[in-house]
């Protein structure tokens, strides 16, 4: 499974944005770049992102970093992913 891959399409789908995911790249922005990405959206993005891997986010675990860009979120989600 392509981690970044995924986490592109659960943006897109998440973040209503019609295709414009597919030129996302590791280094594109996310939190105060893209103006659908609010705090509403990382919750429904986090939630999808659950339900989509598998996976559990502590609260204590949510940081902005986390969110800075595509990169750094897939990083985040591969690695609460079992190994």
């Amino acid at each position: 499974m392509d981690v970044l891959q995924e986490v592109t399409k659960v943006i897109d789908e998440v973040l209503s944005l019609g295709g414009r995911s597919a030129s996302f790249t590791r280094e594109t922005r996310l939190l105060g770049a893209i103006p659908e990405f609010d705090s509403m959206a990382v919750v429904t993005l986090l939630t999808t992102l659950e339900d989509r891997f598998g996976i559990a986010v502590d609260d204590d675990e949510i940081e902005a970093s986390t969110f800075a860009t595509v990169g750094s979120l897939a990083d985040f989600v591969a690695s609460k992913l079992p190994a």
